[in-house]
């Protein structure tokens, strides 16, 4: 028993000197600001990663809301009405009547279909660049937060080389530490770059499909004010069944004779 309680003696002082507290401590202040980095780095990925979702998933809610009810309203302001007061769709139905209340009082011949989806395509391109704010942030980190851990790796390496031309020999003793705090900095910084990467593409491919409910939303609205209320999406109504088409053919029923009349031979 005694012996079983100095290796676990043994086994927490060998935890404690080469844990990663004390691999830090050995890097000094380059190791502690080179995790102090990357630890910002990964705070802000995640928040930017959850507030991300969080505004994606608020837009999608509504894009749900505007299929289901908004063009059973008698008019664009009704439906408007209707929805939130921050929408990104209401905001899309507010600067296309702005706009075309604006084309009536313009100077300069300009047709109001080119008038109309210009400002459609400037609010849809207002949401779009609102919703990718904070993801070039995303890209940066995963990019160039490997290279900052193998800055702190290359560090450690560094120094494990100095304590062995110091010792005159590689004793593990002498290597163990530096090269425990560079293997650290290595894994840090896969640990924030990987999880910003995959964020980075995932929020990326959902933006993606809101932009494509936003330009299909933004040319309804645009054939509306174009048509005045004339042209709306209507519920695709359940196709019917197809029906097998039927080729009359000609009846023969005996030979010289065709459709049922007599053929008379040499005519």
């Amino acid at each position: 028993m005694s012996i079983s309680i100095l290796n676990a003696g043994a086994s927490g002082g060998a935890a404690e000197q080469f844990g990663v507290m004390n691999a830090l401590n050995q890097g000094g202040f380059i190791s502690y600001t080179v995790a102090g980095i990357l630890t910002i780095m990964l705070f802000f990925s995640l928040y930017i990663m959850f507030t991300k979702l969080f505004e994606q998933q608020k837009i999608m809610n509504q894009a749900r809301r505007v299929k289901a009810g908004f063009w059973n309203a008698n008019s664009l302001r009704e439906g408007a009405a209707k929805l939130e007061k921050n929408s990104a769709y209401k905001q899309l139905v507010d600067d296309g009547l702005a706009a075309q209340e604006q084309h009536s009082r313009l100077t300069d011949p300009v047709e109001a279909h080119d008038w109309l989806h210009g400002s459609l395509r400037r609010s849809e391109d207002t949401i779009n660049s609102q919703l990718g704010g904070g993801l070039a942030f995303l890209a940066t980190v995963g990019a160039t937060a490997p290279f900052i851990g193998l800055f702190g790796t290359v560090l450690g390496i560094y120094r494990a080389l100095i304590n062995i031309g110091q010792a005159g020999q590689a004793s593990i003793d002498k290597v163990a530490g530096p090269v425990g705090e560079a293997l650290i900095m290595t894994a840090f910084g896969l640990v924030v770059a990987v999880p910003a990467v995959l964020a980075y593409n995932w929020l990326q491919r959902r933006n993606k499909s809101i932009a494509e409910d936003l330009s299909s939303f933004s040319n309804d609205v645009l054939g509306y004010l174009a048509s005045n209320g004339a042209v709306r999406p209507m519920a695709r109504s359940k196709a019917a069944a197809p029906v097998a088409a039927t080729t009359a053919k000609p009846a023969t029923t005996t030979a010289g004779q065709t459709g049922g009349v007599p053929v008379k031979p040499g005519s």
